[in-house]
């Protein structure tokens, strides 16, 4: 049976998250699946992914090949990195505790990054709301003695 871990729509027209299931390809795409493993939000900014890691890391070790969009999605969770580490342990080149002490060094520098790009949406989201208003120093009325209220005299 050929194991797929791809995305199930949900969700009101034009308005879609998505369950990261893990489901038989020949099963339809919003139809039966074996386990679901995540969530994600793509209309949120930034996108909201929820995945459980040991769940995930377990079919794919068991063969399960994601599709495109599951496989940014792992990678972004660092997921695929863990599987990495976790086959050079397998294959003796390094012990399972350097493994996991290299996978905390990488999470630990990715969740900074994803921290700063949350504060650079949320300063952009705020500029774009707030109304930018200009102070001119010296402003006065206009001159409205231009435009007299006489009407000109018929000749």
């Amino acid at each position: 049976m050929p194991v797929k871990i791809r995305l199930q729509r949900h969700g009101a027209k034009k308005k879609p998250y998505y369950f990261i299931v893990v489901a038989d390809s020949r099963a339809p795409r919003d139809g039966k699946f074996i386990q679901k493993i995540g969530i994600y939000n793509p209309l949120t900014v930034p996108a909201t992914i929820s995945i459980d890691r040991n769940k995930a890391l377990h079919w794919l070790q068991k063969g399960a090949q994601p599709t495109d969009t599951v496989r940014r999605i792992l990678s972004f969770k660092g997921i695929l990195y863990l599987k990495h580490l976790l086959r050079g342990v397998k294959l003796g080149l390094f012990d399972e505790q350097t493994a996991w002490e290299r996978f905390e060094k990488w999470n630990a520098e990715h969740e900074k990054k994803i921290a700063a790009r949350r504060e650079y949406h949320k300063k952009a989201r705020m500029q774009q709301t707030t109304p930018i208003v200009k102070k001119v120093e010296g402003e006065s009325k206009p001159d409205t003695s231009a435009h007299s209220d006489t009407q000109p005299s018929a000749e």
